[in-house]
């Protein structure tokens, strides 16, 4: 099992269904997300606008206010940074601050901005959802169809960010997970199922997030508050199954997990 990268969660909002308001004070945002690089992150994200069902909506300008100073204190301290937002000015915003990643919900389904973002040198983050514009909603899904969706959607939006002049070796694919892909767990546990195959079919690298996600608390009747141990589970089968990226609100734990499950393939090796 090759060891992914790890990219820690840092919302900056006041309603993520996991820790909203904790870290809208820049300075204690900059403070998490240089505990998550102590704890073995490679990678943070910044999220300032939550994606989940009901969450509030948030203008261009709040989400720049709330990045100010978080990106640069982490910039400056030679920390790649990703940004998650669908906001074309949060886009624009993010990539003058020195952003290395800018990760899209929708996907980046705007043609007339393709040009735009191939100037920006960023590693594109390109998410599919069944929703495609918007925020998370709760909607039942059929899994084959989901997963037949999954395959359109990469196949046509690669090809269209390519066409445009954006290398295939800047792009990185999300399938999405829980309540995009639908309110039941049936579509995020087949599409975490198929990783390998999604991975060998586009040939890019992929990137997942089940971190405390609806489906694993669904499937488990755990809380929020008590969704580690699933998290972790989602998350090992992930890295076993080839996911590049893995992002995650708990890095210390997925750290030692994936040291543990090297030591465990090494040791094998010398077993007769």
């Amino acid at each position: 099992m090759g060891r992914p990268l790890l990219v820690g969660i840092v919302n900056i909002t006041a309603d993520s269904f996991s820790d909203g308001n904790r870290f809208l004070n820049a300075q204690d945002a900059v403070a998490h997300a240089r505990r998550l690089r102590s704890e073995g992150a490679d990678i943070i994200e910044l999220g300032p606008a939550a994606s989940s069902p009901g969450a509030a909506r948030v203008s261009a300008d709040e989400e720049a206010r709330r990045l100010t100073g978080v990106i640069d204190q982490l910039v400056a301290d030679g920390i790649p940074v990703s940004v998650d937002s669908c906001r074309p000015e949060t886009q624009r915003f993010a990539a003058a601050r020195g952003t290395t990643y800018l990760n899209d919900i929708q996907g980046f389904d705007d043609p007339a901005r393709y040009e735009e973002l191939a100037d920006t040198g960023c590693q594109l983050v390109v998410m599919h959802s069944v929703q495609r514009h918007g925020p998370a909603t709760k909607v039942r899904t059929d899994a084959t169809e989901v997963c037949r969706g999954i395959d359109e959607f990469f196949a046509d939006r690669l090809t269209a960010l390519e066409a445009a002049g954006i290398a295939r070796d800047r792009l990185i694919i999300d399938p999405g997970l829980g309540y995009f892909l639908g309110s039941s767990p049936e579509p995020s546990l087949r599409t975490l199922a198929g990783l390998e195959r999604l991975k060998a079919r586009f040939d890019v690298p992929v990137f997942v997030s089940p971190s405390r996600k609806s489906f694993l608390r669904t499937l488990t009747g755990s809380p929020v508050s008590a969704i580690g141990p699933a998290t972790l589970a989602a998350e090992l089968y992930a890295a076993r199954s080839g996911a590049d990226f893995i992002r995650t609100h708990d890095v210390a734990a997925l750290r030692d997990a994936l040291t543990v499950f090297a030591a465990l393939e090494s040791a094998k090796e010398g077993v007769s």
